[in-house]
């Protein structure tokens, strides 16, 4: 698990050195729903969750570092589950809601995390991945800059990504938002 000790011993201080990102724009593609059960794979302190999880029926935030999970506490509408995304310990269907932000270039196996994540999406639920937009220089210094850094990071493009959802049966569509993008899909009912 080689780089995970990163955020464990970033978790204090994390929320204080990166910002959230824009909740409305994610929240606009993802749809509220005050019905629905939201997962927020790889969450970590739960810096976006605890800001739309007023939206959701309850949030679950999944993350491998227990230390960054800690730092998401005090949210009784907030579930917290210290697991890898890529072997999630949820019943196939059980979110109509996921989001996974700027966490996907941090993950061991993209595929296999894409894969977990279209199976706990439930028919008609909808998902949306935010992550650094590589194809931009500004975003090609933060990949060396963390490999400097010794973080395992490993950044796909929105066209990658998409291209594994589409393999999975997704429809994915692409919204860019320099420095980031989203990929968006939504599961047929």
């Amino acid at each position: 698990m080689a780089g995970l000790e990163h955020f464990d011993l970033l978790a204090p201080l994390y929320d204080r050195l990166i910002h959230p990102p824009d909740t409305d724009a994610i929240v606009g593609l993802l749809g509220p729903d005050p019905s629905a059960v939201l997962l927020d794979a790889g969450g970590g302190t739960g810096r976006i969750a605890k800001q739309i999880s007023d939206l959701f029926h309850s949030v679950v935030i999944t993350d491998a570092s227990a230390p960054m999970l800690r730092q998401a506490k005090g949210n009784d509408r907030i579930a917290l589950f210290s697991c890898l995304t890529e072997n999630l310990p949820f019943a196939g269907g059980a979110f109509s809601k996921i989001i996974m932000v700027d966490a996907l270039h941090h993950i061991f196996n993209h595929r296999q995390t894409l894969t977990e994540l279209w199976r706990v999406l439930a028919p008609g639920g909808s998902m949306v991945i935010e992550e650094p937009d590589i194809r931009l220089f500004g975003v090609k210094l933060l990949a060396l800059a963390e490999k400097l850094a010794l973080f395992r990071s490993h950044f796909l493009s929105p066209i990658r990504i998409a291209a594994i959802l589409t393999e999975l049966g997704a429809q994915p569509t692409i919204h860019p938002d320099p420095p980031n993008v989203r990929v968006l899909v939504r599961k047929p009912r």
